[in-house]
């Protein structure tokens, strides 16, 4: 196999937007699309000279294809990615990889089981702030994590969550500020932080006229005992992010997509009981910070994925880390709903329970 033969499901603006990133990857080709709506779907067929089904089952079964991209909604996701891997194809997810963690798991289970290359599309995985923060972590630079602060702001309208019927409601997102604006963040926030052991969330609808949470805010418990907060907001402009990781040797900010890494000449414990000084501290020292150079975006992830299956390179994003964000999202929402204290690994029974009671009344 010279090149991955892709087919696209689902081909709404983010699904129109990969198959001209696939046209620029060399190690990939586009040679199928789906989509229930058959204008666009006949549109794109035309326009690229690739067969189309509205049909996502024919596509897998059309033989077109090696992998699959999916950009469907993203309740979707795990339907049509384990209809995929039992067919033998490969599978690259639109993120998040599912609403519930237990389809989440049902996932990455049947990825292992048929030996097949999954990933999802984390692309600010890529980006050379967030690999060089990771290369910091690993290096030991940073010490051992005390405290992690994460704060995502978004905005959006209610003629936004009245553009699709499915916007909004527990039905049709499974959630709502967690779920839909914030996953890129708490990839990178699960990613450069670590997995918490507990949270204590609180969930509101603030603003907006939708069924689920526009605002939501965390305390975090991690397994060392270090502390973090969490919040995300679709209610506040100027928009933007901001991420702490601090260490007893060091402290990393991230702030929209500007990274600075302020380094200890003396780890604080070690300071703390050597220092006879009563008004002293460690010497602080920010470093000069040099990228790496690298590629970027939704293509280094697709470009990524297809070396993967061609010749084993590791994932940047793998399947199984997926995981991660959507329990932390179901953790939140379980303890804003329930108002307590919920550990991980969260108990998938009950979270399931909740998410079906939702959707009853939504």
């Amino acid at each position: 196999m010279e090149k991955v033969r892709m087919g696209i499901i689902g081909l709404g603006s983010m699904g129109q937007e990969h198959v001209e990133n696939i046209k620029e990857v060399p190690e990939a080709e586009l040679t199928a699309v789906s989509d229930i709506d058959p204008e666009i779907t006949q549109k794109i067929s035309r326009e690229y000279k690739v067969p189309a089904f509205t049909d996502y089952v024919e596509l897998l079964e059309s033989k077109q294809v090696d992998a699959v991209l999916i950009a469907t909604p993203h309740y979707l996701h795990p339907k049509i990615g384990i209809a995929a891997m039992e067919r033998g194809l490969h599978c690259l997810s639109e993120k998040p990889i599912a609403v519930s963690v237990d389809e989440a798991d049902r996932f990455v289970e049947v990825a292992r089981k048929n030996n097949r290359v999954f990933a999802v599309m984390y692309q600010h995985r890529t980006f050379p702030e967030a690999r060089l923060a990771k290369n910091i972590i690993q290096s030991g630079k940073l010490g051992e994590i005390r405290r992690t602060c994460m704060v995502e702001l978004r905005y959006r309208t209610q003629a936004y969550y009245e553009a699709g019927s499915w916007r909004g409601t527990w039905r049709g997102e499974g959630g709502g500020v967690l779920i839909n604006q914030a996953p890129h963040g708490i990839d990178l926030f699960l990613l450069l932080g670590g997995r918490p052991g507990r949270v204590f969330a609180r969930t509101r609808t603030r603003l907006h006229k939708i069924e689920v949470e526009d605002e939501v805010d965390a305390l975090l418990e991690y397994p060392n005992g270090a502390w973090g907060y969490y919040y995300a907001t679709t209610n506040e402009v100027p928009t933007g992010s901001f991420m702490e990781i601090c260490g007893d040797k060091g402290k990393l900010v991230y702030q929209n997509d500007s990274l600075k890494f302020y380094s200890l000449k003396n780890s604080i414990p070690d300071f703390t009981f050597s220092s006879h000084e009563i008004w002293a501290s460690p010497e602080v020292v920010e470093e000069k910070l040099e990228l790496p150079q690298c590629r970027v975006g939704h293509k280094e992830i697709i470009r990524n994925f297809c070396r993967s299956i061609l010749f084993g390179e590791e994932l940047l994003a793998p399947g199984e880390e997926g995981v991660w964000s959507v329990e932390f999202i179901n953790a939140l929402i379980l303890s804003g709903k329930k108002q307590k204290w919920i550990d991980f690994p969260i108990n998938r029974e009950e979270y399931k329970k909740l998410l079906e009671d939702l959707k009853k009344a939504s």
